[in-house]
């Protein structure tokens, strides 16, 4: 490939106007990184047209499969839209060997990173599982796909239509929901395929008959139109065989005929404004552009990634650091497999002019168009690139590992290794092959959107409602055999594989050491992709921010890597490119985190800025990240659950350290009070050595990163100043069974949030009360959900769970409805709560469903380096010994459903909810009044 070249523009510097910073070490050859980025795999097709790619990889005891069909919306006919999702849903739900559904076996099996989804081009379905779990997998899915029909029912059909319906009013009900319609309707003509959203239309969703769902299945789903991809813990040999045995009976279906699209360009430029509940004015610009595959897609995204998709881009150097006319701005492509848009997105600052920022975006995007980018500016581009593809290839399944790169490739461009072609097309890149390209499609008339806020004008959305019970026929539906009508008679009955034994988790052995003053490591070795992430660990959190000043962890922490003593945020931004790294900062309630994660080769240069962005942050952006804060404040308090989220810790924990919103974007009033001398207070009481602990995982030993650390780290003293100290001892409020209403008024969803502070804490052993959680609402096939969104179709999903505070923990339920059906659907879900804990305990079956599920799902949820340093921090934040996961197995098979059901029922009160409710009040209330609680109707406030 061609990356030596862009190697050598790594060591370009970019002037600061600050004092000179150190030196940093020359980047590592970009040609040698991106050789790392291979995917070894072998294919073969069977003879009923099943194409099979198997990837080896044996470091972890488990297997991806990831299964794509070549359909999706694009392909649905006029009258027929969100048909490809509408069947998504479908084959999750029973086939002829099957009845009860894939979720069930999917639990039992451990399979993590498991979903389904639909998009214009393709479906998918993937999950990864234990290796002895792969031949029960395989069978589910080739049940799915050839033996199907037989079950599918009727009621099986207006059930999984009305979760859908429910699915497209959640997406819609969001701020900024209703875009996606707007663009369809103005980039592409009435009859181009993808004109119309994958969700499609409450109209056509309403109508679709059993014989046009079996006829889409016909159609589209037999083995000559799919692409199987296992990767992981298995070889071609076993791979052909295995899919022989559960795949080469079913026969070849008809060859789909391909459909015929263009890339449409405007007339004209076109502009409309859409008024929403929205946080701050959003401005779109967009063009519709070649697709996934087309020789111009790299160059576009490249051209992306300078204009607005680097944190040194021309979009956030100008308009938003610069100018201070956006609080954020972005330009990115967005590829299917005949077309993409290329799209720009501004949200604006607060009293910016809209012309304005429009006239900038212009000058921005011509001055690009016009000059090209810069040798640097494109060598960072692709080191990003490079880099982000090695993180995402740590995973051999889930939404963007390994499986799902090669099936990609497989299905849009009849290789599975074009991901390989197109690392050469971006090492091959120049800044006039990118100009050129951006020329020739980004110079013709643009749709230009404005989203402000408004009164949302009545939405497709809000049409139908779904109700089962009260549908006419409904009752000889449900009375309907499985294989009804005019489904095929079913086959001979096929055996359910047996899951093997499950093999002991193989987990790293976690070191420790320390810095000379004092600063614990925590340290695990995993390979074998070149990669390191570094965590700078501070006992501080939301929870310790000032009672009068909520935000302040959360505004010192967003200034860090937006400049340093002797680096601006551009030049820190450049520099970070440059290396492949990306440095960060966030918190959770108990722990405030400055984060690394990046390319092993370049750990020195990296952990270099991470220094420099820890001990020297300058603080002189204060205004423009503040007013990038108190913007996301307003965003939160406009989207439903936001609103939710931020409200239920008032209500539950009171004035307390974890009474506060759990984003930490704090309260407004004081967010716009903070000085840059109250930042750096908090700082010098929280973020220092005393306070920190330093989680790595590398490929690279203990014994090289750990002298890289002294160098930066190891001098570093407290500040004079007392350490901070945060009170998790204070007595909560006395729970309240009530219902606050908050009025969104023309919401056709309710997000009904139910709360309550439990007596335990986070580093009391805790397993028995989520195992006992994931029966009532922890998983898909919990109660929760099994009736609110499967039996009833009231919801798309609801959950439950309890969080990792360290202090008391908090129980919480969540469940977005349709808003006809928000009195009934807090009271099913009281009533399944009260008869868990009472008439109706956990059952046996439920809890060898629980254990086994936890047991085998742990090779796949430890799989990654991610995975790993995410529980090195949970296991030391509660408390735990470093090798907890290592013996949890034995601590799940040793526990009974009785024990499950004493610590749900010793901890849980349902009467003493506390309930909260973000709806149309109009309509939800008089629901609410005739539950026989306390209702409360709050206006929503921004603390």
């Amino acid at each position: 490939m061609r990356l030596r070249a862009l190697g050598l523009l790594l060591a370009a510097t970019v002037m600061s106007p600050l004092a000179a910073a150190a030196p940093l070490p020359k980047p590592a050859p970009l040609a040698a990184i991106a050789a790392q980025a291979r995917i070894p795999f072998e294919q073969f097709t069977l003879a009923n047209g099943l194409r099979v790619i198997v990837s080896t990889d044996r470091s972890v005891p488990v297997v991806a499969t990831s299964i794509w069909y070549h359909v999706g919306s694009k392909d649905e006919p006029a009258g027929k839209t969100g048909f490809a999702h509408l069947f998504e849903h479908l084959m999750f739900y029973g086939s002829e060997n099957v009845p009860g559904g894939i979720f069930p076996h999917l639990e039992a099996m451990g399979a993590t990173d498991w979903n389904g989804t639909t998009w214009y081009d393709r479906t998918n379905y993937f999950e990864t599982v234990p290796t002895p779990a792969l031949e029960r997998v395989l069978f589910l899915e080739s049940d799915r796909m050839g033996h199907l029909l037989g079950a599918v029912s009727q009621q099986t059909l207006d059930r999984q239509r009305g979760v859908v319906m429910n699915e497209k009013r959640q997406g819609d009900n969001a701020p900024y929901g209703l875009v996606q319609y707007a663009e369809a309707d103005a980039l592409f003509p009435a009859d181009h395929p993808y004109h119309h959203s994958t969700i499609g239309s409450m109209d056509d969703l309403g109508h679709a008959s059993l014989e046009d769902v079996r006829g889409w299945f016909r159609s589209h789903y037999g083995p000559n139109n799919a692409v199987l991809v296992l990767a992981g813990d298995i070889d071609a040999p076993t791979a052909r065989r295995l899919a022989q045995k559960y795949f080469g009976d079913i026969p070849r279906g008809p060859d789909p005929a391909p459909v015929p699209v263009s890339v449409p360009s405007l007339p004209a430029p076109r502009a409309e404004t859409l008024y929403d509940q929205v946080a701050t004015t959003r401005l779109y610009r967009e063009w519709v552009v070649p697709g996934w595959a087309a020789p111009d897609t790299v160059p576009l995204d490249l051209f992306g990634s300078v204009l607005g998709g680097l944190a040194s881009s021309r979009f956030d150097d100008q308009l938003v650091r610069r100018d201070k006319l956006a609080v954020g701005a972005s330009a990115s492509l967005e590829s299917q497999e005949k077309v993409g848009i290329f799209r720009i997105q501004v949200d604006l600052a607060p009293g910016a002019d809209a012309s304005v920022v429009n006239r900038r975006i212009d000058a921005i995007l011509a001055d690009l168009i016009a000059k090209g980018p810069s040798q640097d500016e494109l060598a960072r581009a692709v080191t990003r690139e490079v880099s982000s593809r090695l993180f995402a290839l740590e995973s051999v399944g889930g939404f963007s590992g390994r499986a799902v790169t090669l099936a990609q490739g497989a299905v849009f461009a009849g290789d599975p290794g074009f991901y390989a072609r197109q690392l050469q097309a971006y090492a091959a890149a120049t800044p006039e092959s990118v100009r050129a390209a951006a020329a020739r499609w980004l110079t013709r008339p643009a749709y230009a959107l404005t989203v402000a806020p408004g009164p949302r004008p009545p939405a497709e959305q809000a049409k139908a409602t779904q109700d089962d019970a009260d549908k006419p026929g409904a009752a000889a539906a449900a009375a309907q055999p499985a294989a009804s009508g005019a489904a095929p008679a079913a086959k001979p009955a096929r055996p359910l594989p047996a899951v093997g034994d499950i093999v002991a988790l193989t987990y790293p052995t976690i070191q420790r050491a320390r810095l000379s003053n004092g600063i614990p490591i925590v340290f695990a070795q995993r390979g074998p992709l070149p990669l390191t992430r570094v965590v700078l660990s501070f006992d501080a959190g939301h929870a310790a921010d000032p009672r009068a000043a909520l935000g302040t962890d959360a505004l010192m922490l967003n200034l860090l890597d937006q400049g340093t003593t002797t680096r601006s945020a551009g030049d820190l931004a450049a520099d970070e490119e440059r290396y492949g790294i990306s440095i960060d900062s966030g918190a959770s309630m108990d722990r405030s985190l400055i984060t690394l994660a990046g390319l092993s080769a370049n750990l020195a240069g990296g952990l270099d800025l991470l220094a420099d962005v820890t001990l020297n942050p300058s603080f002189a952006d204060l205004e423009r990240v503040r007013v990038q804060q108190l913007t996301g404040i307003k965003a939160e308090l406009a989207d439903p659950s936001g609103l939710a989220s931020r409200t239920l810790p008032g209500l539950i924990y009171g004035d307390t350290a974890y009474g506060v919103p759990p984003s930490g974007s704090g309260d407004p009033a004081a967010v716009a009070k903070l000085g840059k001398a109250d930042l750096e207070a908090f700082k010098a009481r929280w973020v220092r050595p005393d306070k920190a602990t330093i989680f790595v995982v590398s490929d690279r030993p203990l014994a090289e990163v750990q002298p890289l650390l002294e160098t930066r780290f190891g001098g570093w003293r407290a500040a004079a100043a007392p350490a901070g100290a945060k009170d998790l001892s204070r007595p909560v409020p006395a729970p309240r069974n009530r219902i606050v209403l908050l009025d969104r008024p023309g919401s056709p969803q309710s997000v009904i949030v139910a709360g309550q502070v439990l007596a335990q804490d986070g580093t009391d052993e805790l397993l028995a009360l989520r195992a006992a959680n994931e029966a009532l609402g922890g998983s898909i096939t919990s109660r929760l959900s099994t009736d609110l969104r499967e039996t009833r179709n009231w919801s798309y999903g609801v959950a439950s769970g309890i969080s990792d505070y360290v202090g008391r923990v908090p129980f919480k339920l969540v469940a977005p409805v349709q808003t006809d059906k928000t009195g009934p659907a807090l009271k099913a879900a009281l009533d399944d709560m009260t008869a868990l804990l009472g008439s109706a305990p956990i059952t046996e079956d439920e809890r060898e469903k629980v254990v086994a599920s936890n047991v085998r799902a742990l090779p796949g949820a430890l799989a990654t380096a991610g995975d790993i340093l995410a529980a090195m921090q949970k296991n030391d934040r509660l408390k735990r010994p470093d090798d907890y996961y290592v013996h949890l197995a034995g601590r799940y098979r040793a526990l009974t459903a009785a024990e499950m059901q004493a610590a749900l029922k010793g901890a849980l009160r349902p009467g003493e909810l506390l309930w909260l409710v973000v709806g149309d009040a109009a309509t939800v209330r008089p629901q609410l009044e005739a539950l026989g609680l306390p209702v409360e109707t709050a206006t929503p406030t921004a603390r």
